[in-house]
């Protein structure tokens, strides 16, 4: 977590449907923060290949995962919260090249609540068909990454007070990955 008075670097991360940006925008707002929903970021040809049905590679991530760390790095002076997936462990890594000290709130779910999301959503290009390749994808924070893991199952408005609470340091006694 960042120093006391140091505002938070933050990725909300977790498969498409999650809610990340739900809980991006909102947690950003809360903390007076900058937020960017790492889906503006993607270039064009990734967005296509999605839309098409495709999953991304890690080839098509590393350049979106460096816009992305960029964008945190540039936040550093007034802090910044990101919606990214950030899937993989080698994914979170790429964003902590640029910003050691970003912290990472993982959206976690079961896979019938995020396809029933996914499938409601209209305007998005991820279709309810790569939900299965994003949990086969996905690595849990690992027990030496900064960060915490939030149920989806509960309320937006319950999980902005339970983040905002655990990056100020007097929520839920959660240990990094936990």
């Amino acid at each position: 977590m960042a120093a006391p008075g140091v505002p938070p670097l933050v990725v909300v991360m977790g498969v498409s449907g999650s809610g990340k940006s739900a809980l991006g925008t909102r947690l950003a707002a809360r903390l007076d923060l900058a937020f960017v929903d790492g889906d503006d970021l993607h270039p064009a040809r990734n967005i296509a290949k999605m839309a098409a049905g495709h999953p991304l590679d890690d080839a098509d991530r590393e350049p979106w995962l460096q816009i992305i760390g960029r964008w945190l790095e540039d936040h550093r002076d007034r802090g910044g919260v990101v919606a990214c997936s950030a899937l993989r462990r080698s994914y979170r890594d790429l964003i902590r090249e640029h910003c050691p000290e970003v912290v990472f709130l993982h959206l976690a779910g079961n896979r019938d609540l995020i396809v029933e999301r996914v499938a409601a959503r209209s305007h998005h290009f991820m279709p309810a068909s790569l939900v299965d390749s994003q949990f086969a994808t996905l690595e849990p924070l690992g027990p030496d990454e900064a960060g915490t893991t939030l149920d989806i199952a509960r309320t937006i408005p319950d999980l902005v007070v339970e983040a905002a609470h655990w990056l100020a340091g007097r929520g839920p006694a959660a240990a990094p990955g936990g």
